[in-house]
This record gives C-alpha cells, structure tokens and sequence, in this order.
C-alpha cells in the first residue's frame, strides 16, 4: 500500500513545528513523508493531528501560544547584536524589562516604537510591547526580568534565560599555525596488567602519555564515558548511555584512590584478590562489562566506607554543591536501579516520578547508597582532572578530546530524571544511507526542541560543560542532530522517519561560548545525509567538521587531499567501520552479509567496494605514496581470492602482512597533503586490527562494543605491547605517524 500524502493544512502544521515533510536521500532523490509519520511524530510532540478538526485547532494554537507567554522561553543572541524582544501583556498595561546580568549587576533595556496590533487570545485583548537588547552585553547567562504594574497573562512567562554567545569560537593557542596529530581509541578496549578486563582511565593516561613521548601527539580522542546501568545487564554501547552528563565508574582505576591507604589490612588483603581476578578478565576474548563492573562495585563498596577526611572531604562537599540537583537525582536512580532493578518503568507508580514524595523517601533512607554513587561521580571527575594533567605535561597541545553521544537510553536515569524534555513514543535515528541501506534505529528518546527551550536550555549546558570540564576538546557525534534529528515513531521502520528542526542558532551558540570558556576545541562528526547549509553554518561558527578518507569522493574520483577542509578533523576510518586493514580486506561487506544488511547481492556490494578500493589505491600510486609493484600483487591476490570467495571473508586473507602495512602508511600520508588542523590514527591501525568494533545497524547480532584490541593474528594485544620499545608493532605505529607528518 502506498503511504497517504498529508494533506495541505497538515503539511502547514508540521513546518510550523519543524517537522519536514519530505526530505532528499542520500542518492540525491526526493522523498516524500507519509502522512501517517507525519502525525505520529507531531503527537510525541505534543500536537493533536489526527482528524482535520484536530489539525484545525492546532493550527489556530501555532498562531496564538506566543502571545498567551509574557516573555518568549529563552532568547539566545549574539556578542555585538541587539535583538528586538516581544513582551506580551494586557493591552495598555505598562511593562519595563531589565537583565540581571550573571555577574550580579542590572542592567535596563530600552523599549522601543514599534506598533503591533492587540488582539483576542483567550477572550482576553493581549498587546506587545518591544524591546531592544544593549549591543554590549557581555558574554554568558544572564536573565531577562518584565516588571508589570499590573497581573500578568502568565506569571510564569515574566523572567527568561537569555544567552549570549561568541560569533565563532577561536582555535586553541597554536592549533591555528600547526596542526594537532592524535589518537582515536576505544578505551574499554585498552587493556593493561593494571586493568580489570577493561581499559580504564589509568590505562588512559599511559596509552596518551607513550604517544606524545613517542610520537608527538596532541591528543587522544576517546569513545563517549558516559554512564551506563549501575547493575547487570550493562549496555555495552558506549553511544547509549544512561546519561551524557556523568561518566562510568567502570573507568575508574579502583588502585588510584586515595582511600586504599587507609582500607583495614583485612579489607585491603580483599581488594587486592578483587584485582586479581579482574586481572584475570584480561585474558578474555570478549570485553565483559558485567564482570569487571561487578568487581569494582565491591572494591568500590569497601573504599566509599572508610570516609573523606581534610581537603579530601571539603573538595567533595564543594563537587556535590557544583553539581546540584542533577547529581543528587542521578545518584538516587541509581540507589534505586540497585535497590529495584531495572527498567524504572516496572517501579511502583510513585517511584517511575522523581519529584515524587517517595523518591524523596527512598533517598533519605538509603542516604549511604546515594552517597556512593555520587562520590564515585567525585572519584571519575578527580582521576580525568589527573589524567588531563598528566598528558598537558607530556606535551600534548590538546590532551583528551571526549565524545559526546547522540542521545541516551530510553529506560535510563536520563529518560527517568528529565523526562519532561524527552519526546515519547518515538526514536532518534537515521534515514538509509551508503552504509545502513536499511536505515537506524538508534533507540533514543530525541529532545523535545519546545521543552529544551522552555527550561532555557540548562538540561543541555549541564550535559556540555560536564563534557568540558577537564578536556582539551569535545567531539560532537552526529552534530547534525543540533540542526534536525531523524524521529522514528515506535511501530515503524527506520526508513519511516521524519526529520524535526531543532534552534540550531541557540544549541550550537551555547556548544560555541561553553567550549570558548574552557579552551577547548570542538569537532562535529557530520557524516551521512548532511545539508551542505550546515557545513557553512558549523564553519561560521568555528566547529570543525569531519573527514573520513573512504567517505571523501568527487564524482568517481577520490577528493583530493588538498580539497579537504582546513577546519577538520580528518581520519582513514572511524569506530563505524572495520580498522583499515579489516576495511581493506572488506570485512564490513562480509559483516553486512552475514547479518541480511545488504540491499544488493553480495556480489553486486564486494565488486563496488573493490572498485573504490582500487581508485583509492591508483590515486596513491598516482602520487608516489605507494610503490606501484606493491599495488600491483594486492589487486592480483585481491582478484584471484574475489573469485574465490563465498561471502564469508575470505578475500581479506589476501590483505594481511607487510602489504596491508604499506597500504595503511600511504593512506596516511595521503591525509598529511591535506590542510586539515587535526590528524587522527585509530590505535586499531597501529597495530593491524582487523576486528570492527560496531556494525551500525544491529544490537546483538554481531558483537558491538565487546570486541577486544587484537592484533593482524587476532592475537588479543595490552597495552605493555603497545608502548614496548621493542614491540612488534613499534615500527609500524612510527611508520603511521611520520607519514602524518607535513610533506
């Protein structure tokens, strides 16, 4: 059957929201949406849209909410702009606005002559005064306060949260005149002696401190730390957490705390078995979160006992006040999580509300358990703040860059504690592209644009600065989502979605003056289907955008070095594609064969993959990156195992050895003729990984996220392999990182 065109007045009602109602595809065709999509995500919005009465009254609503508030939600401008605001009240009432700057001072605005028409909301004759922010307001958060003589419409709409942001947000010192060259690394993956079956932020600080010593380096990108479930089963997504504002304590490095000075010898001796057997999980040929967290919870559990003492106590009650309510709601789900189990939707009633009399209740009465969790939040912030330290001093110019998500679990503290700002009965994801024909479904509840606004945007400058706080910079995963976000409405497929409008002037003016506060850099992954106005945007404002190597193509013909963005971060590969050697065998087309992902025969998908391969390796040829002799035998080895193979891999054997090493050097090299302000290598590459750590697209189906550091063999690889100076992967990792440097 084919999907319903929406009718005109319902089309009128989704833009009116910023709901799309067609959209281009990644081939360049326009695609329509279908009614019925249209009104399912109209509805997570809050809008009734299901008959054309429905659509008739909320179309009369869109015309007449500005006019029921005093003030609008959340104004957001510009350092050196001077916006008009509208202020609502009853007409020929008399109304003066003022902003209470965030230094303490007040400052008066000016109303101005500007005639607009009273007219009839709600039985009521509403007029609109105009006022015209100062130029001069100095950067940050202030708030707009209207002073009526008179009862307001809305008393709840008389203060506003007005923003005001940087024009562009400036490179770090140096960054501009000589570009950053670093790490990507999935942490989780970074196993050492010290580790307890997964990379923490000790093994975190070795791994960067090697590179800069080693390599230079500037940076060590990680997968996002965000939090995930404090009990079993953990989510071993990275990129679906519980919350973005706070981190995992399965990063935490147990033997760094403090408190292990002080533990009882008997409890000491007990720790140190703990250890001992999550020593052991390094042997593992998975990554099991449940195990090792398990153990680092009694570990944990023990060190939490002994109490802070001195500055330790005193730095801990000042992060508790920082950090506020949201810390103190987070902890408290997690107390319950421990106490009820998950989901929260199975609680009692009154439990599933945070601001119920219950919760309030449960967190008094388990005052200890909400402790710990909030203290292990104290212990996470304390050990980045150290490892941050630790690499500026090594020489990084930048140190940590962390990821921040797209969104977070739809049953986690998140869904549970801002629920309010979370759209229902929808998920974020992804409309079918080159690499997920199929489409995504990322099984995220998306933010409600009119919510976020509504409470000034605070549940998001809480999520940025906590991402900032100790960090050189801040990748932005799909940063896309900040100008419009996939919606899926649940009962439909992924390719069913519509795209929603977010205020990408306010969200990424907020990303823009947060990160110029702490010095950092920000990069946006703005991969897939992409506005070209975004891009423009996104270099207006100073975000660097991303270049993966097997995306960058002209025509038939792969894009130049020099054509790359100057302001970019510019890798070979990214954590959604097998490591290049893995990529070059192509392993992402057996994955999706295996898997039913294909939209074309496997056939079809391995000769394509081939023929970009081979343009890409002429190209290098062409340059004199890569000896031609070499190229030659890789494409004959490479022809004679693609007639061979069954669709299940084997023409990647044709790629592994000192050919593949080659081959990963030139790439490389290729990226260093670009003008591109940062370079990063997968630490995958360095050592001849050929194991994809994700397959989009999938949850259990392939092992996503659990996929240990292994070697060309599929020999599991520690870090002591990594950074030994006699290494069997030291000359490569050189290798890697000299071709990155400048011609």
């Amino acid at each position: 059957m084919e999907p319903t065109s929406p009718s005109d007045p319902l089309v009128a009602l989704a833009r009116a929201h910023g709901v799309a109602t067609d959209y281009w595809d990644w081939q360049g065709c326009h695609a329509p949406i279908a009614a019925t999509t249209i009104v399912a995500v109209l509805a997570a919005l809050g809008i009734a849209a299901q008959t054309s009465d429905q659509v008739e009254s909320s179309l009369l609503n869109v015309d007449e909410r500005a006019w029921r508030r005093t003030l609008p939600p959340t104004v957001v401008t510009r350092e050196g702009w001077s916006p008009w605001v509208p202020v609502h009240v009853r007409d020929g009432d008399r109304v003066t606005l003022t902003i209470d700057l965030e230094d303490g001072r007040v400052w008066e605005v000016t109303q101005i002559d500007h005639l607009v028409p009273s007219r009839q909301v709600d039985g009521v004759e509403v007029g609109e005064a105009t006022f015209e922010l100062p130029w001069n307001l100095p950067l940050g958060w202030h708030r707009l306060v209207a002073h009526l003589d008179a009862a307001a419409l809305d008393p709840t709409s008389t203060t506003a949260t007005l923003v005001v942001t940087p024009h562009r947000l400036d490179l770090p010192a140096g960054l501009d005149d000589r570009r950053a060259v670093g790490l990507a690394a999935q942490l989780y993956q970074v196993r050492s002696r010290r580790s307890w079956g997964s990379g923490d932020l000790g093994d975190l600080a070795d791994l960067g401190a090697w590179a800069a010593d080693a390599h230079g380096a500037d940076f060590v990108l990680v997968n996002p730390l965000h939090a995930a479930e404090p009990v079993a089963p953990m989510e071993p997504s990275p990129y679906l957490p519980t919350t973005r504002r706070f981190m995992n304590p399965l990063y935490l490095r147990v033997e760094d705390v403090h408190e292990m000075s002080r533990l009882e010898p008997i409890s000491f001796e007990y720790v140190q078995g703990l250890a001992a057997r999550g020593h052991a999980l390094n042997d593992s040929e998975g990554v099991d979160r449940d195990a090792a967290w398990a153990l680092k919870r009694q570990a944990l559990g023990l060190l939490h006992a002994v109490g802070l003492t001195g500055a330790r106590a005193r730095d801990y009650r000042r992060f508790r006040e920082t950090q506020g309510e949201g810390l103190t709601a987070y902890a408290t789900w997690c107390a319950l999580a421990e106490t009820h189990g998950l989901p929260w939707t199975a609680w009692g009633g009154p439990l599933r509300d945070p601001a119920s009399a219950e919760v309030a209740t449960f967190r008094e009465e388990h005052a200890a358990l909400v402790d710990l969790h909030c203290w292990m939040q104290w212990l996470l912030a304390e050990q980045v703040r150290l490892t941050q330290s630790a690499l500026r001093r090594s020489g990084m110019r930048l140190g940590i860059i962390e990821d921040l998500a797209v969104g977070v679990a739809p049953d986690g503290a998140d869904a549970w504690g801002l629920a309010d700002v979370l759209a229902r009965g929808v998920t974020a994801g992804a409309p079918p592209d080159q690499f997920n024909q199929l489409g995504q479904n990322w099984d995220q509840p998306p933010w409600r644009p009119d919510r976020l606004a509504e409470q000034g945007y605070q549940p998001f400058q809480d999520m940025v600065r906590a991402a900032l706080r100790d960090s050189g910079g801040l990748r932005i995963d799909h940063v896309i989502g900040l100008f419009r976000l996939w919606w899926v409405p649940d009962g439909l497929t992924p390719d069913q979605g519509a795209y929603v409008r977010y205020d990408h002037e306010a969200l990424i003016g907020i990303l823009v003056l947060e990160a110029q506060r702490a010095g950092a850099v920000v990069i946006g992954e703005d991969l897939g289907v992409v506005e070209p106005s975004a891009r423009d945007y996104l270099l207006e404002r100073g975000i660097l955008g991303t270049s993966i190597l097997w995306f960058e193509w002209d025509g038939d013909t792969p894009r130049p070095p020099e054509s790359y963005r100057r302001l970019c971060l510019s890798s070979v590969t990214t954590h959604d594609l097998p490591p290049t050697a893995g990529y070059l065998g192509l392993e992402h087309v057996a994955i999706r064969e295996r898997l039913g992902l294909l939209t074309r025969t496997h056939a079809q998908e391995e000769a394509a993959e081939l023929t970009a391969i081979n343009r890409v390796r002429d190209a290098l040829v062409d340059r004199g990156l890569l000896d031609p002799r070499a190229a030659a035998a890789v494409e004959t080895a490479q022809d004679e195992d693609a007639a061979a193979s069954t669709g299940s891999g084997e023409v990647s054997v044709a790629y592994q050895g000192e050919r593949t090493v080659d081959e990963v050097v030139a790439l490389h090299r290729w990226l260093a003729q670009s003008d591109s302000r940062m370079l990063a290598v997968a630490l995958a590459d360095l050592v001849g990984d050929r194991q994809a750590v994700n397959q989009p697209g999938t949850i259990d189906d392939y092992p996503n996220w659990r996929v240990p550091l292994t070697g060309p063999s599929g020999i599991l690889v520690t870090l002591e392999d990594i950074t030994s100076e006699c290494g069997a992967d030291g000359a490569t990792a050189t290798r890697i990182f000299q071709a990155l440097q400048p011609p």
